[in-house]
């Protein structure tokens, strides 16, 4: 019986731009795929210079957002996979997000 095995082999990030509605990444190989924003409710709630502070895991293997705690890996942006968080941890991690920020603006002098 003959067998085809195929080996996927998954590109590296090279850079990421994320704007108001797109998350786009530029691949090593020179592809760039763009998906929307609302696939990661981190990313679409975070402030523009959060989601501008980003860095590559290992080379390139995934992209970690240290402020928004959002590491998205190349392999689901490629096969347009969207965020697998659940909505209960998502609402749990956007409270503790407003508490923080609340008290944040409490402890800034008038």
């Amino acid at each position: 019986m003959n067998s085809l095995v195929i080996e996927a082999r998954v590109a590296a990030v090279h850079n990421v731009d994320v704007t108001e509605d797109s998350l786009v990444v530029d691949l090593l190989d020179g592809r760039t795929i763009t998906v929307p924003l609302a696939w990661y409710p981190r990313l679409l709630h975070g402030r523009p210079e959060e989601r501008d502070n980003w860095r590559l895991i290992g080379q390139g293997e995934g992209i970690h957002w240290p402020e928004l705690d959002e590491d998205i890996s190349a392999e689901n942006v490629l096969f347009g996979q969207p965020s697998g968080e659940s909505q209960r941890s998502f609402g749990r991690w956007l409270q503790a997000r407003s508490a923080q920020r609340q008290a944040a603006s409490q402890l800034q002098p008038a």
